[in-house]
């Protein structure tokens, strides 16, 4: 009456979950949707504003960073009032489905105690080895570490990841307007960018979601190298910049920055960003002493020629580094989450490529259109140049044209302005050069207690360098992204633009304080003030509406059905599926199949739906669906297999398993998913041999499965059928032992107290019996099979009435089991309740019209009954589905000789 599965629950099918349906208890969503995007971002913290520093001026500044500090915190608190729990370990919905996060946070092994730390250092973002041809190759071991944090804290409490993602966002935040203090000097320009900053729509995503964390960690990395490279670069300046004194920094600078990359990939282009700071902004190099490679010849340019080759030789250890552990190939993509990059046509994927950029940059000016996802077909590909897309196109690229060749010509004409200055050993200019500039603003870098730096007289921080500054962030941390150098694994992926916005954010302050002070005395002051509000109040009020649509999957999904139809259609159907509500969800997964035919993911889930409600053939329809458009779908070959086996076609079911087994799971994304599926499907397989009494076979496939079995797949189960397998043999010691072998790997496993029990049974040991059963209800102590089980020992041990007592029990809550109904049926007759036994038998033929035995037994309480003609037809029934069945046709004799004595 209880069969063990092969996974670690109490169900019937070797799947690892707890319904009927073999699949791993997460609803496939058929995405890989995770990026490799590479992003970074970086600035500096000091707060040189271009006046007398004093106390009321400090304040000024802290006041501005308290007051985006605190709208950065606000409008995700705001967005995340409630939590929305669909699991026993309150989980928020929006953390459940979405593939991404369930495979780096709930599946994610590298977030358990029990898991070598020194895992995260060769385990890819979501705990699959690097070199794993399956791995994506998303390399962020210290976002991992963050994550295991929260779970020793909390385990999967959804309140700690989600404050984290606060906190790192109102940090970055601190830290970024401290930075934009040192480039736009001013409290109106330092505030806008701030405040922009703080309440951007498009950082939901990177704060809302919980994976977005990489994003956001990273951004705060970047800000903190940033700083460090220019504390590094002032103390380079000074007179005695050849003393120890400025290593340290610059050590911290490089660490900083491979932390960064080990936060999230496109971080490492900090690097370039610092570059460019010492280049052009602290050594003030013209773009001709760049391409005549006077930066590395020139004695003014020689501290730019220290860092030069400091951020030359790290970049190349990260670089290799990198490339070392994933494996020296890049990751491998399906073609519908990046469709352009399968296009065979060169001038689509040109086209669109070029596209792109300029709708993420429409996306920082405007973000009113967000999405969960952004892949398959929701930015249709650019085929032609017909396309009015083009314009968007020509149009960005000229810009951006404009304002470099804008830049450049600053570059050139202010900077080689100093190129004549003298300039101290360490390679920077020395006081004379003041004078000649005419720079008469402060440095923008400070020593401890604010005061201006005796060494750095001819750097101030000019608009051109913000502009500078602005433009690298913008622009370098976006390239990985790209697809310049290689393709991504998606489309447009908010949370990328999470850094880059900084660029934005420092330019648009820029840009309002050159407007407020030209303004002065003025309406168009206030006109230009009150649009700055009014800009704030509605990121804010976007930010905060768009974090409503992230607490539940539903208002996640639906608000992503005008964007990308099939996936959202695809998700909210398992969103309906969870509540129960399956004409919803049925016609959900048929929305999402009408927008994209082809998603086998959604093919297999609305193959569990049907399954669920019995629609066995439309159930194998979709599950053979499914196989046809992914052939490696070991999931669904696994639930083929258990549907055709319960139609009762175990041959076929067994070659079903046999292929699932030998699948080429190589390169697939989740290879646990895959790898457990394939040990479920050989265990299945040994299961229809078992039931067939082909024992040796049997105990040949369970021996298979538990050579070939992953790490993380429980042997437990495997144990126990093996131990069964012997009992069946009657080799009754061997069967004990790995009855043991499985509580052992297992304490609680209660299939094992269960065989266990039923072999001191054998073995006659009553007491022992029970003893194993009342262990296991220690263990499960609602579990009502080991009630049920408890009453058929005690019908064994002749002890009816506590056997019945049980039994009445169970049977209102259990009357649509097959197995508790015939087996109770048993009991009842064992104890001479002939009425009831028939009752139960009765009950038992109806919830399994083909089940040969239990028209057998109906038949015998007929005829003990002197029912003799339903008796009969009982027996005929018997016979139909089970012909020449010896004790049906001894029983059908006897009645026929019975009824012959009375004629």
């Amino acid at each position: 009456a209880y069969k063990d599965d092969g996974d670690d629950d109490d169900d019937d099918d070797g799947g690892g979950d707890d319904d009927d349906d073999g699949d791993d208890g997460d609803d496939d969503d058929g995405d890989n949707d995770d990026d490799d995007d590479g992003d970074n971002d970086d600035d500096d913290d000091g707060d040189d504003d271009g006046d007398n520093d004093d106390d009321r001026d400090e304040k000024t500044c802290t006041d501005t960073m308290n007051n985006a500090i605190t709208l950065s915190a606000c409008t995700y608190v705001m967005g995340h009032t409630h939590d929305h729990a669909k699991t026993p370990v309150n989980i928020p919905t929006h953390l459940t489905r979405k593939k991404c996060y369930g495979r780096a946070i709930l599946k994610n092994p590298d977030l358990l105690p029990e898991t070598p730390l020194w895992n995260l250092v060769y385990d890819d973002f979501w705990g699959t080895p690097l070199t794993h041809s399956g791995s994506h190759k998303s390399y962020r071991p210290l976002c991992v570490l963050t994550f295991r944090l929260n779970y020793l804290l909390g385990e999967l409490t959804p309140w700690g990841y989600h404050l984290g993602n606060v906190i790192i966002h109102a940090l970055t935040t601190f830290v970024f307007t401290g930075v934009a203090r040192v480039f736009l000097k001013t409290d109106t320009g330092t505030l806008t960018a701030g405040l922009l900053f703080a309440a951007h729509p498009i950082h939901t995503e990177a704060v809302a979601g919980i994976v977005g964390r990489a994003d956001a960690l990273a951004c705060l990395l970047f800000l903190l190298t940033m700083v460090s490279y220019m504390r590094y670069v002032d103390l380079r300046a000074s007179p005695n910049g050849d003393s120890i004194s400025r290593w340290p920094w610059a050590a911290l600078a490089l660490l900083l920055s491979a932390a960064a990359m080990l936060t999230k990939e496109q971080a490492l282009t900090i690097l370039a960003v610092c570059w460019t700071y010492d280049v052009f902004i602290a050594q003030r190099a013209s773009l001709q002493d760049l391409f005549t490679l006077k930066i590395f010849t020139k004695r003014q340019f020689r501290g730019s020629l220290e860092g030069t080759l400091l951020i030359g030789a790290c970049s190349s250890a990260l670089l290799g580094f990198r490339i070392y552990f994933m494996g020296n190939k890049p990751p491998e993509f399906a073609p519908s989450d990046n469709p352009a990059s399968d296009s065979d046509s060169f001038l689509t994927r040109t086209l669109t490529y070029n596209y792109l950029p300029s709708l993420n940059f429409w996306m920082l000016l405007c973000p009113a259109v967000l999405s969960f996802d952004w892949s398959m077909d929701s930015i249709p590909l650019v085929e032609a140049w017909t396309d009015p897309r083009n314009l968007s196109t020509l149009t960005f690229y000229v810009t951006m044209a404009y304002i470099l060749f804008c830049v450049a010509q600053h570059i050139n004409k202010d900077n080689s302005a100093v190129k004549n200055c003298e300039t101290n050993l360490n390679g920077f200019r020395s006081s004379p050069c003041r004078t000649l500039n005419n720079n008469s603003v402060k440095s923008s870098l400070h020593y401890s207690g604010g005061e201006e730096s005796p060494y750095l007289k001819c750097i101030s921080i000019r608009p051109v360098d913000t502009t500078i500054l602005a433009l690298s962030i913008l622009i370098f941390p976006f390239i990985p992204a790209s697809n310049l150098f290689f393709y991504v694994g998606f489309v447009i992926a908010e949370r990328i633009l999470y850094i880059p916005s900084m660029g934005v954010c420092l330019l648009v302050g820029l840009g309002f304080d050159a407007l407020y002070a030209k303004f002065f005395h003025s309406a168009r002051r206030k006109f230009l003030v009150a649009g700055l509000a009014l800009l704030v109040l509605s990121f804010s009020a976007k930010t905060v509406l768009r974090n409503r649509d992230w607490q539940t999957e539903e208002r996640l999904y639906s608000a992503g059905v005008a964007v990308n139809p099939a996936k959202a259609w695809g998700n909210l159907a398992n969103v309906f599926n969870d509540k129960q509500q399956y004409g919803q969800a049925e016609e959900a997964y048929r929305n999402a199949l009408k927008y994209r035919s082809n998603m086998a993911d959604v093919h297999y889930n609305l193959g569990i739906l049907l399954q669920n409600q019995n629609r066995l053939s439309e159930a194998i329809d979709s599950y053979k669906k499914a196989i046809q458009f992914r052939p490696r779908l070991t999931v669904a070959h696994l639930n083929l297999g258990i549907m055709t086996a319960q139609m009762g076609d175990t041959e076929l079911a067994k070659k079903i398993y046999s292929h699932c087994a030998d699948l080429d799971t190589s390169g697939l994304k989740d290879p646990r998913l895959h790898d457990g599926t394939k040990i479920s499907c050989m265990f299945n397989h040994g299961r229809i041999l078992m039931d067939e009494d082909k024992l040796k076979e049997a105990l040949v496939m369970f021996m298979k499965a538990l050579q070939r079995r992953p790490d993380h797949y429980g042997p437990q189960s495997i144990y126990n059928m093996i131990g069964e397998v012997y009992y069946k043999m009657g080799q009754l010691e061997e069967a004990e032992k790995w009855y043991r072998e499985a509580l052992k790997s297992k304490p609680d496993h209660l299939p094992a107290f269960l065989t266990m029990s039923k072999l001191m049974q054998m073995k006659t040991k009553w007491e022992e019996s029970e003893s194993w059963l009342k262990k296991a209800k220690q263990f499960h102590p609602t579990d009502l099979t080991v009630e049920f089980h408890l009453a058929q020992l005690y019908a064994s041990m002749q002890r009816f009435s506590d056997s019945i007592q049980i039994l009445e029990k169970l049977l209102p809550v259990m009357s649509n089991d097959f197995d508790i109904v015939y087996n109770a049926a048993n009991v009842y007759r064992e104890a001479d309740l002939k009425d009831k036994a028939e009752e139960l038998y009765k009950a038992a033929v109806k919830l399994k019209p083909n089940e040969a035995a239990a028209w057998m037994n109906l038949g015998a309480m007929f005829h003990i009954n002197t029912k003799y003609k339903q008796a009969e037809q009982a027996y005929l029934k018997a016979l139909e589905l089970k012909p020449n069945d010896k004790v049906t046709t001894e029983n059908l004799q006897r009645l026929h000789n019975l009824v012959g004595k009375f004629h």
